[in-house]
C-alpha cells in the first residue's frame, strides 16, 4: 500500500493525514487534488466501466475546509458501496456516514474550538456540502489565509451586477427562499446562487 501522507498533510491537518491515507487505499480511490473550482469544493465520481471510485478536491480550500470535504466526499463512496444508486445523494444514509467518519476526527481534537463547534450544529441535519450551512462555512472561511476582493451573493442588493471566476457576468434580481434569483447577462437566462457563493463586483 503506497502512504499519501506526505503529500495529503500539505493539504489537511498533519494527524489526519495518515486516517485519510488508509482511507485511500482500503477503498482503492483516485484520489486527486483539484485546480480551484467557483462551483464545487470538492466531488465524487461512483466506479464506472471499470474505472474506480473518483474523489477530488479543490487544492486552494485552508487545511481544515480540505479536510471536511475529503470526509464529505468519502461519506459519498461509503453510502454508494452500500447502497449505490437506491438512495438519496444526501438522503439519511449519507447523513449516518458522514457522521461516522467524521467522528475520529473530533476524538483527535484536529479542529479548533469555534470549527469543532460549528461541526456539531451542523451534524444535527447535515445538508448537501458545508456551503450551504452558513454558521460552518462562514466559520471555515474566517481561516483562510489568502484574502480575495470576492464578495458573497447575499452581501450584494437586488440590482448589483457580478461576475464569477470564470468570466460569466450576472445581475442579482431577488431573494427566493434561501437562494438568490440571478440573471446571465449574456444569455438572460435565470440561476438560483447560494448566498454565499464567492463572487466579483463589477461596477454599474
Amino acid at each position: 500500500m503506497q502512504d499519501y501522507s506526505a503529500t495529503l498533510k500539505k493539504y489537511m491537518p498533519e494527524e489526519a493525514a495518515p486516517i485519510i491515507s488508509n482511507w485511500i487505499n482500503h477503498t482503492r480511490c483516485l484520489f486527486k487534488i483539484s485546480r480551484s473550482r467557483s462551483t464545487k469544493l470538492g466531488d465524487y465520481r461512483a466506479p464506472f466501466r471499470g474505472s474506480p471510485h473518483r474523489i477530488s478536491v479543490n487544492h486552494d480550500l485552508n487545511s481544515y475546509s480540505f479536510l471536511i470535504t475529503t470526509i464529505h466526499e468519502f461519506a459519498h463512496l461509503q453510502t454508494w458501496n452500500k447502497h449505490q444508486h437506491r438512495v438519496k445523494p444526501h438522503g439519511t444514509e449519507w447523513k449516518n456516514n458522514f457522521k461516522e467518519l467524521m467522528e475520529p476526527f473530533l476524538k483527535l481534537n484536529i479542529f479548533p474550538t469555534d470549527i469543532s463547534s460549528a461541526i456539531h450544529r451542523y451534524m444535527e441535519n447535515p445538508a448537501a456540502s458545508s456551503c450551504t450551512d452558513l454558521h460552518l462555512f462562514r466559520t471555515l472561511k474566517s481561516y483562510d489565509t489568502v484574502k480575495t476582493s470576492a464578495l458573497t451573493v447575499e452581501s450584494l442588493e437586488d440590482g448589483h451586477f457580478f461576475r464569477l471566476q470564470n468570466g460569466r457576468s450576472f445581475q442579482r434580481i431577488e431573494k427566493i427562499r434561501k437562494r438568490y434569483k440571478c440573471m446571465e447577462l449574456s444569455s438572460k437566462r435565470m440561476y438560483l446562487f447560494n448566498p454565499i457563493a464567492e463572487v466579483f463586483l463589477l461596477e454599474q
